[in-house]
Order: C-alpha cells, then structure tokens, then sequence
C-alpha cells in the first residue's frame, strides 16, 4: 500500500516509469539507475554475476572438476567404440577377447561419467540457486534502505517484478550458462586435443568450419537484444497494472471501470506478446542456423574419413578411426548447439540481471550522519524554526513555518486540503528533510538523530488502515513484537476492539486476510489504534484517525486518546473540527503558511479563517 504520507513524484516522473520510456531505475535522465545512469553492458553483467558466485567457489571448483572428469570419461567412449568396431572389421576376424574387455571397460567408464555428471550437475544446482537467494536478499534489503519517496515513484508491481520473477530469470539462465559453460569449454579443449591425436589434417577441417556457427549466433543474439530487454520492462509494467487493479477491486467495481482496465490489461498484454514474440523468433533462429552449419561439418568429417581409409590421403585411418571421428566432431560442436538451444533463457537472464542491478545500484536514503546521536526516553519537545520546503524546486510547499510544541501540548492541523499538513508530519518523521530552517527534538536537530530512535519517537495512526496477513494479536504487536499477551489485549481494551475481536472465531489467534480480509473499515482502524497504544510513543501524529468509526464509538476511542495523550505530545490532523476543540493550540494552514494559531476559543472570537470553517461545518 503506498504511504499517505510520502509524495508520489511529478506527473511527469510517475507518467516516465509508468510507460518505460524513462525509467528511473534504468538509467532515465536524472534517475537513480545504473552507474553513470548508462545500461550495464553484458560484461559488466557478467563482471557482477561472478561476483556473487565466488562466495560459493568451493562448488564452483567441485563442479568444475567434476565437469572435467565427465568430459574426458566421456571422450573416451568413442576411442572405446573405435577399438570395438575394429575388433569385428569381417566375418571370421573377430578377436572376441579383446572385444569382450573393450565392452567391460566401457561399461565401466559410461558408469563413472552418469556418477561424475550427476555430481557435477548438483553442484551447479546447489550454486545456482545459492547465488540466486543472495541476490534476492540483496534486492530485497535494498529495497528496505531506499527512501520513502523513491518507493511510492515507481510502481510497485514493477519493483516486485524485479525482486521475485527477474531474479528467479537470473536463476534460471545462471544454470542454464554454467552447466553449458562447464561442460562446454572441456568438451571444446579435450575434443580438439583427442582430435590432433588421430589427424591432424581432419582437426583442422573442423576448427576451420566451426567460427561459422559462432558468427551466426552472434548475429542472431545483437537483434534479439533489444526484444529481450523490453519483453522483461514491459511485464514488469504488467504485474504494476494487476497489483494496482487487484488492490483496488472495491473501486474498479464501484466506479465501473472493469472494462476499462481490461482494455488496458489487454493493450498491455498484447504489447508483451509482441516483444515476447519477436524476441523468441530471433533467438529461435540460433540453434537451427548452428546446427545447420555443425551438420556440413559432420558430412564433410564423414566425406573426408571415408576417402582416408580408401586412399591413405591426407591421412590414414581404419574404420573405427573414422567413426571415432565422426564421434568426436559431434562432441567438438555440440557445446555450440547447447548454448544456441538457451540462447533464449540466458538473453532473459541477462536482461533481467540488468533490472535487478538497476534497483541494487539505485541511490539510497541518505545514511545517518557519523555523529548521529540515539535518542533515548525522548519528551516531546518539538521546535519547528521557521522551515522551508517544496518537493520540486521553484513549487514551495511550505514557507517561514514556525511551530514549538512542550511536552504534552496538543496541536490541530486545519486547513483546506493541499495546505501543508501532511508535508509537515513528512518533515517530522524524516521522510523528507527541510530546505532552510530546522527541526529539533529534544533540543537535538533531528538531522544528528538516527532516523531509527526518531521515529520510534513518534506513534501514527492514518486515516487509510493499513494491516497484514497474520493474526489479530500480530498485527497489534506489530510496533512491540515482544509485547505479552496481556500487554496485547490490554491496547485493544484501550482502543476499545476488544469487543469485536473476542466475538471472533479464534479471537486474538484470528488470521486476518490480506489488507484487512473482510474486517469493516471501522475494525481495521481500531486494530490500528490499539497498535499505537501498544507502543506507548511519547509523540502521537493522528490523521483523522477516527475517520471510518461511527459516532458511539468515535466517543469511546476519543476519550481513549484522551488518556493516551495526557503527557505526550501530540499532533492531529483533522477536517472534523469537532475532534480537536479540546487541543492547546490549533493551527489553521493555508498555501503553505500558518495563517492563525491559538485555541478554539480564541479562534472563534478572532473570527477569521478558522471560525468561518468552523461555523461552515455547523451552520444548521
């Protein structure tokens, strides 16, 4: 859920990420993206790729090893095969002795290369997916350091796209690569070395032959590039539209806009199918070209062969020699078929690497100061000294804002909506720091507070609820995870849920669905309510907090916040202005500036801006 009070960006920045066509996290002018905000090429993928493998090198090793050992058992089969076929050249000519040894020993060596590959093969796995869960937990964790603004700029379907299917595409082409890479580069060496053995003249009919192959897949992977790396940005842009259309069920339904956002599902949808499409046909080309090419080489191995064991030219062989060439041609250029055959899954990879480092490489909230001091048992004491502040530079949000608040006063924030209120608590919290001025806690300017104990000063309750799945007692406990059970019920007592909550079917041990499940809007305030209480913060910052509760019970979590609030300081923001009469000082806001202050009382007698919205609100 986006946080209410994070600015989402400029229209243009969200209408950028949106369409892709300046996408921050990939580079986008002025956007957080790569290095130098420049597309990582495939080998500086590679480059980082590697890295994350070297934790892990002891199996990169074993399987390197083991990869080797299958390659060379494996070569030596058709040496093996060579020698049996010799051993039945015609009728009455068969040394069935040495036959009979030739078949044990290969069955042996087939034996040892499928437990060798079987090794090899775990290995790969066990890697893979080892650097895979590093790479998740770096995105993730990352995601977790960036700042509140960032997070509510791009959509969120897109960076959850990148988090979970991106790196489950690493994955994938991660194995793919290495498993094709290992046995690839051994089966290369050791089939041209047991090659040279046999003729010298028919290795170098087949290494002359082979950079065909390689050119035509090279060709066939620069044009399908492009293909692959927008197939990945627009399903990332797919899974933003369904997270925004399946949070939002209730109001596509209520404002009937299903069939719109199905229109747009399917535009969507059709742009991924041509992408995909397009980006499947060109790597599709790579493994019949090379394979088409590998084949000439097979019948010209063939052609050659055969006229060595007729004439003796340019080298002899016996038929078994033949045959194990023709073996080992097969070998020298399958590796090339393999990697043409997941050219597909390793372009994906690549693309999706690139995404993943975008998000990992993506400007961080700012850190705590070195000399950031932890606050500890704060009191409230908030000076806000004459504060500047706008999202975008030239668009002042706030100006000259001067508010000192003791420990226990509570102040109203009034005004109409756009006026500053929100922004206000934004400052507070460090979502945003000021432009010019200074906020202070305690006597500490916030900015030499770690932003941790800062806000674990601070206790909110939205006007929009906001629960996850778990249970009641859970989600109560969420602010004070190490909360007893009495401690927990004791909030809810407060917040006056314990009502609703014990009439359920488990009660606290409840399981709450996602967002709330089918709890009434008014339910989910109270639970969020109680969860403030839990915490016992030594500031409050209520944003109509009682907004979606009826009148009955908004008295009882009235005089609820009432005892929570004795001692602390607290700031409300409101539009009913009938919840903040009883506050030591009221601050009507407007364009950014505090245009009156005082008590309810002195407002109405001044009878300015403030008694006008109030009389406005109670004019019958």
């Amino acid at each position: 859920m986006a946080n209410p009070y994070v600015s989402t960006g400029s229209v243009a920045t969200v209408a950028a990420s949106i369409s892709g066509g300046d996408d921050l996290l990939d580079g986008g002018p002025g956007g957080p993206g790569a290095p130098g905000g420049k597309t990582l090429s495939a080998l500086e993928v590679a480059r980082r790729l590697m890295a994350y493998l070297k934790p892990h090198r002891i199996a990169l090793i074993v399987s390197f090893v083991f990869s080797a050992v299958t390659i060379i058992l494996q070569l030596t089969v058709p040496v093996l095969t060579g020698r049996a076929i010799d051993c039945i050249v015609g009728a009455g000519q068969v040394d069935f002795s040495a036959l009979l040894e030739t078949v044990i020993l290969l069955a042996v060596v087939v034996a040892l290369a499928a437990g060798t590959q079987w090794v090899q093969g775990y290995c790969v796995n066990r890697l893979s997916y080892r650097t895979v869960r590093d790479l998740r937990v770096e995105a993730s964790e990352k995601l977790g350091r960036m700042p509140l603004s960032f997070i509510d700029a791009h959509p969120h379907g897109d960076l959850m796209s990148r988090v979970v299917n991106d790196v489950d595409q690493v994955g994938d082409g991660l194995l793919q690569g290495l498993t094709n890479l290992f046995t690839g580069v051994v089966t290369i060496v050791g089939t041209l070395v047991f090659m040279l053995t046999l003729s010298v003249p028919m290795a170098f009919v087949v290494v002359l032959v082979t950079p065909l192959s390689i050119l035509a897949a090279s060709a066939i992977a620069r044009f399908s590039n492009a293909s692959f790396a927008a197939q990945q940005r627009i399903q990332g842009q797919l899974g933003g539209h369904i997270e925004e259309y399946v949070g939002a069920q209730k109001l596509v339904d209520a404002f009937a806009y299903g069939s719109r956002a199905q229109e747009r599902f399917e535009r969507m949808n059709g742009e991924l199918y041509t992408a995909g499409e397009r980006a499947q046909f060109l790597s599709s080309l790579s493994n019949p070209g090379t394979r088409f090419i590998n084949n000439i080489i097979y019948a010209v191995v063939g052609v050659i062969g055969c006229a060595c064991v007729i004439t003796g030219w340019p080298a002899p062989l016996t038929v078994g020699g033949v045959q194990t060439f023709l073996s080992y041609a097969n070998q020298y250029t399958k590796p090339f078929n393999e990697v043409t055959s997941v050219i597909t899954q390793i372009q994906t990879a690549w693309a999706s690497a690139r995404r993943v480092f975008a998000l990992i490489d993506a400007a961080e909230e700012e850190p705590d100061a070195p000399d950031a001091i932890e606050l500890s048992d704060p009191a409230g004491d908030v000076l806000v000294d004459h504060v500047d502040f706008s999202y975008e530079p030239g668009h002042p949000i706030l100006r000259d804002v001067c508010v000192h608040a003791r420990p226990g006063m509570r102040f109203a924030l009034v005004g109409p909506t756009g006026c500053g209120k929100t922004t206000l608590i934004n400052l507070l919290l460090r979502f945003y720091d000021v432009d010019s001025g200074s906020i202070a806690l305690d006597g500490h300017d916030i900015r030499h507070l770690t932003r941790k104990s800062l806000r674990a000063a601070f206790g909110m309750v939205l006007q929009d609820s906001w629960l996850f799945e778990g249970t009641v007692a859970e989600n109560i406990a969420y602010g004070r995870p190490d909360a007893t059970r009495a401690d927990i019920e004791r909030a809810a007592e407060r917040a006056h849920a314990d009502g609703f909550i014990r009439a359920l079917p488990q009660g606290f041990d409840t399981v709450i669905g996602e967002d709330g499940g089918t709890f009434s809007q008014g339910q989910r305030q109270l639970i969020c309510i109680a969860r403030v209480m839990l915490t016992d913060p030594a500031i409050l910052l209520l944003d109509e907090a009682t907004s979606s509760i009826d009148t009955r019970t908004e008295a009882q979590v009235q005089s609820a916040f009432d005892e929570l609030m004795a001692g602390r300081t607290s700031f409300v923001v409101a539009h009913r202005l009938s919840t903040i009469v009883s506050a030591d000082c009221i601050l009507y806001m407007r364009a950014g500036e505090i245009l009156e202050r005082g008590t309810h009382e002195e407002l109405l007698a001044a009878g300015g801006a403030y008694a006008e919205l109030y009389n406005s609100q109670f004019a019958e």
